[in-house]
């Protein structure tokens, strides 16, 4: 018995390498939600900070580290020769970097309008939209069990949203405007992660170094969020300055904690698989709401309890059943299998 446990137990973690990059993602997951929250101002639930000087920020952290990486193994004169090489590939990657500086600016929005359990709740809506993003665009016939993963994926989103929270009523956005913002943050998720796989997968992003193709995408997401500050600052007479994210203690630590996690996800879709960033999905869910009980007093309503056990229910089957990019029957997969995938 103890044997057969301990077999179970190296086919989802191969080294002990593997387990601490899947225990970090879980931590650095949380850490952004909890540091997000914890950086609001109380009175007014927004930030002291400048959100967008933040994202910029982590993306020039995540484009260092990916150069970093990229010269461990390489002359730091190719990188020209690759750039020349791959010209199209990165205009390619504005794309999804385009959707990505929604995506992240977005977070800091919803993080003030709901609580950190709802949010990532909510987020997980994401695997509904790619579920039907695949059956309408793509032709992916959806089995039975998968529709009925997405289905109780749903009910335990709208199970956690039939109490809504005092913060999200008293807040200036209300509940309808915040679901929509929520659904474009789902929205930019979803497309911009098919579409990046794509990059990533097809005859010319496959032959290209991986570290390069990252700092491919942290570059045009730093151009996009540079538009996007400039664009802000001129509408906005209140709008701080670039420097201004530097002297905030937590905006440091959300800069740090975003920049680690990105890489940190990179780490374990490679050591392990994207099945395994889904069931850390499932565990997530749990923690942050016993994390927002103790350190933020946010309640755990029956609502939240039994919305968070059904959303983690779902997000695992549909995990075990996902998507076959063929149009066959999908198999439930062997967590051992890997992945390349890297985000």
């Amino acid at each position: 018995m103890l044997e057969s446990e301990a077999g179970r137990w190296t086919s989802l973690f191969p080294t002990k390498k593997s387990l601490f990059i899947f225990v970090l993602y879980i931590v650095l997951s949380i850490n952004h939600g909890l540091l997000v929250k914890i950086s609001q101002v109380t009175e007014t639930g927004l930030y002291d900070y400048n959100v967008i000087s933040v994202v910029l920020l982590t993306e020039l952290c995540k484009l260092l580290i990916s150069l970093l990486l990229f010269c461990k193994d390489n002359p730091i004169r190719s990188i020209i020769d690759k750039t020349k090489e791959n010209s199209t590939l990165l205009f390619l990657y504005m794309i999804p970097a385009f959707l990505y500086c929604f995506y992240n600016n977005l977070a800091f929005i919803n993080l003030s309008i709901f609580d950190p359990t709802t949010y990532f709740i909510l987020l997980q809506l994401r695997v509904l939209l790619t579920g039907i993003v695949y059956q309408c665009l793509f032709q992916k016939k959806l089995s039975n069990i998968q529709w009925l993963s997405l289905v109780l994926l749903t009910i335990g989103c709208i199970l956690k949203e039939l109490k809504v929270d005092d913060n999200v009523k008293k807040h200036s956005y209300g509940l309808v405007t915040g679901m929509v913002l929520m659904a474009t943050q789902i929205f930019c998720s979803c497309l911009a992660g098919v579409y990046n796989e794509y990059l990533l997968k097809n005859d010319r992003g496959s032959k290209v170094n991986v570290y390069v193709q990252n700092m491919f995408m942290y570059a045009d997401s730093i151009v996009c969020n540079l538009i996007l500050w400039l664009t802000m600052s001129q509408h906005t007479q209140t709008a701080k300055s670039l420097d201004s994210s530097s002297i905030n203690f937590w905006a440091i630590l959300i800069v740090l904690n975003s920049a680690a996690y990105g890489i940190v996800t990179s780490l374990l879709l490679h050591s392990l698989n994207s099945i395994m960033k889904v069931f850390a999905t499932a565990v997530e869910l749990v923690l942050i709401a016993l994390l927002s009980w103790i350190i933020l007093s946010y309640p755990i309503t029956w609502q939240t309890a039994v919305g968070v056990c059904i959303v983690s229910f779902s997000v695992v089957i549909y995990a075990k059943h996902p998507i076959t990019k063929n149009g066959q029957k999908s198999k439930p997969i062997n967590t051992n299998s890997s992945s390349d995938t890297v985000v």
